[in-house]
């Protein structure tokens, strides 16, 4: 009987630290710039599947969810997850949550992103909503690194879909401050993790986000500054990608032209393309039975992350 306490007792003390590992916090401290009052009636939709919240929709009140590994394992390295979507609502269940479970399995540190969805409703320039809450999350992690046990010359950026769109946005245009930022902390990303993302928004895309972040009549200025394969340099972080070639949402030409850009500037980078998959399968490419995460571990692992 002792014996059966000790480990009702070990499995409890387990659960109370998965449940302290996650901690839910504002984006912003205060008002969120560039935000307007919604309307009563718009409020944000979950949808909930065995217990678990697996998609929202109608965000407009971002937050980070930290997830930190247990004590003594952490190695310092953090990553920022951004669900996908088509910048119409967030898979945060398998895009999100459950990425960030994986992650703290091997000591690294998950931020995950609950990002605005691009509405005029909500924004007064829709456009730059979800990249303005990408540079708080990255401008928050360092910010808060001591006090997470993160090492803040380790802190990279995850994206899936429309979510590595945005991540990947981050990634080339994180210059282009768009959040108060006093301390001058740096908003570049020190490693990008791309899964079927959305890159060019003139090359094959996905009509979807592209006409949900900038709408049907977006301009070619917009057009070409959200075409993130543009505007890779020397100075853009290193990035793995993962992509299938049957995918028939977001074509595989987007993975493809941003490592060739990655190439042509000699960033490093590696890309995995499977045969099947097609879109959206998260942690789980039903067609192999190769585990891409831990391709992306071993890739951490040589780039000493």
């Amino acid at each position: 009987m002792r014996k059966f306490w000790l480990l009702s007792l070990g499995l409890g003390m387990i659960g109370l630290q998965t449940v302290k590992a996650q901690q839910v916090i504002e984006l912003y401290p205060g008002a969120i710039p560039g935000a307007k009052a919604a309307p009563a009636s718009y409020k944000e939709i979950q949808t909930v599947k065995d217990g678990k919240v697996t998609g929202l929709s109608k965000v407009f009140h971002p937050t980070v969810t930290l997830y930190q590994p247990a004590a003594g394992k952490a190695n310092g390295t953090a990553v920022i997850i951004c669900p996908g979507g088509g910048y119409q609502h967030l898979a945060i269940g398998h895009e999100g949550d459950e990425v960030a479970k994986r992650f703290i399995e091997s000591g690294v540190a998950a931020i995950v992103l609950k990002y605005r969805l691009p509405d005029d409703t909500t924004m007064v320039d829709k456009s730059f909503g979800p990249l303005q809450d990408a540079e708080q999350a990255i401008y928050l992690v360092r910010k808060n690194a001591a006090k997470w046990n993160i090492n803040p010359a380790k802190v990279g950026i995850m994206g899936f879909s429309a979510g590595g769109h945005l991540a990947s946005s981050l990634t080339v245009h994180y210059r282009d401050s768009k959040i108060e930022n006093k301390e001058k902390l740096s908003l570049r990303p020190d490693f990008a993790i791309l899964i079927y993302p959305v890159i060019s928004f003139t090359a094959p895309t996905h009509a979807g986000s592209v006409k949900s972040l900038i709408g049907d009549n977006g301009t070619p200025e917009q057009k070409e500054y959200f075409s993130n394969e543009k505007h890779v340099d020397a100075q853009t972080p290193i990035t793995f990608l993962v992509h299938a070639n049957d995918d028939n949402a977001v074509p595989v030409e987007n993975s493809i032209l941003f490592d060739q850009a990655l190439v042509k500037n000699k960033v490093a980078g590696e890309m995995h393309l499977y045969q099947g998959g097609g879109h959206g399968f998260g942690l789980h490419n039903k067609t192999t039975k190769d585990d891409w995460f831990e391709r992306l571990q071993n890739w951490m692992t040589a780039n000493k992350l």
